[in-house]
């Protein structure tokens, strides 16, 4: 079933859309590479170091908090602002961040203070960054393209997760053989960091991106404009739904499927070093599966009803978390852990593309905003619940039991009059050619179907 059977004729693409989607994402994949070896290699150097659970809490802490918290206010100026110069002043300053830590790291001070107020500075730097590129990619690109471009985009970032952790680990197990083990191994990755994060602005600075309005014809203020988003949100009831089915898969999905390197260990022991290799067949399998969604989505599943995927695919993760738990052998549990890989560009592509389609462009940044709250609180939430519980109850009931309950609250949130107007302003919005258009729609079709 497509979505574009009964639309209106669609208007001419704009001239050199392609080339600037192109350099966009070109530029994010630089800059995304370098940070996520940074993650990989900050993560493995505490945990070999310290060994100590605070130590990691608190890495979690630094490392996602000012993400959340920053995320309101950088909505509200991906709104205002020009967003291109934001993704550009956010990797200037994440780089010159890691710069100076290198240096310092040469110098031979390395208090743990140092790195986690490092992390800090990256958090709140994608906190400004998240906003603003997923506000971005629908002003350059025409709207009967973003679910192809979505999904691009979302193999790119997969193909990252599966290419990053190799690197950073060959980097790392070298410069970690040069230096000892001492903080100072992590230097070459941090200036691989700042020379990606160099070629992402370059390329970006080719991008031709104005402003949806900028800071002095605006009449109100940031606090007004932060108000006003809160507002927007809480009387959208599509968005408010999308957002809060976000929230459960994150709590009850994602969070669950992070104790699967626990269950790993425990349920399938094989002796520590064949136990790294299968952690990390573990991560490359999942990886593999994005990587495969995306090209999926991207080619096959453009036209594609939107909240139609987003629902099959929430009640596919209750499957699979089901089939993880009850997992006979290692290889079983591998092949599951492919096919949440696979479902995962079913959902996050799809979600991105219809805030996209049925947000007004003025508001879309500080929409986004509260998505990057979502997605950097329901995670850690979820973990504070299942976390404990992992230590006396066996992870594999905890999966099974999350597979349980996703079924039942996505099988609720789309039974309920809430859920069933969302389906139907969706397919509205699905006829409409701009994001105006689309939040025309929506609000129309919400509005019908409560009275």
């Amino acid at each position: 079933m497509t979505e574009s059977d009964a639309a209106s004729p669609a208007p001419a693409d704009p001239p050199h859309w392609v080339r600037k989607v192109v350099l966009f994402l070109g530029g994010q994949t630089a800059s995304l590479f370098g940070s996520m070896l940074v993650q990989y290699a900050v993560f493995w150097y505490l945990t070999i170091t310290y060994q100590s659970g605070i130590i990691m809490m608190l890495a979690a802490v630094f490392g996602f908090l000012p993400q959340a918290i920053v995320s309101v206010f950088g909505g509200v100026w991906a709104d205002r602002h020009n967003r291109k110069w934001l993704i550009v002043g956010a990797d200037a300053a994440i780089a010159a961040t890691t710069l100076l830590l290198a240096l310092a790291l040469m110098t031979g001070f390395d208090a743990p203070w140092l790195i986690f107020a490092a992390l800090a500075i990256r958090s709140a730097g994608a906190g400004i960054q998240m906003p603003a590129v997923a506000a971005l990619i629908p002003q350059i690109t025409p709207m009967r393209h973003l679910m192809r471009v979505n999904g691009i985009n979302g193999s790119i970032q997969s193909a990252m997760a599966l290419l990053a952790p190799a690197a950073a680990g060959a980097i790392y197990a070298w410069s970690a053989s040069v230096n000892g083990g001492s903080a100072a191994s992590l230097v070459p990755i941090f200036f691989v960091d700042v020379v990606t994060a160099v070629i992402g602005i370059g390329l970006l600075a080719f991008v031709g991106v104005s402003a949806i309005r900028t800071a002095g014809e605006a009449q109100t203020g940031y606090f007004a404009d932060l108000v006003d988003g809160v507002r927007y949100i809480a009387r959208h009831g599509f968005v408010r739904w999308l957002l809060v089915l976000f929230a459960i898969i994150f709590v009850l999905t994602v969070a669950p499927s992070n104790l699967t390197p626990l269950m790993l260990v425990r349920s399938f022991p094989a002796g520590e070093q064949q136990d790294v290799v299968n952690l990390a067949v573990l991560e490359i399998a999942f990886s593999i599966g994005m990587t495969l969604g995306g090209i999926v989505v991207a080619s096959l599943f453009a036209n594609r009803s939107r909240v139609g995927m987003l629902v099959v695919s929430s009640l596919v993760f209750g499957a699979l978390s089901i089939g993880l738990g009850l997992s006979p052998n290692i290889w079983v549990f591998f092949a599951f852990m492919f096919l949440v890989g696979l479902a995962v560009p079913f959902f996050s592509t799809p979600s991105m593309t219809l805030l996209q389609e049925t947000v007004e462009p003025e508001r879309q940044g500080r929409v986004f905003g509260f998505v990057g709250i979502v997605m950097a609180v329901a995670m850690p939430f979820g973990m504070v619940v299942f976390g404990p519980l992992a230590d006396v109850v066996p992870i594999e009931v905890l999966l099974v039991a999350a597979g349980i309950l996703t079924f039942v609250v996505v099988g609720l949130a789309v039974w309920l009059p809430a859920g069933r107007r969302a389906v139907t302003a969706a397919r509205a919005a699905s006829r409409a050619n701009d994001p105006r258009e689309g939040a025309a729609a929506v609000e129309a079709a919400m509005h019908d179907d409560a009275e």
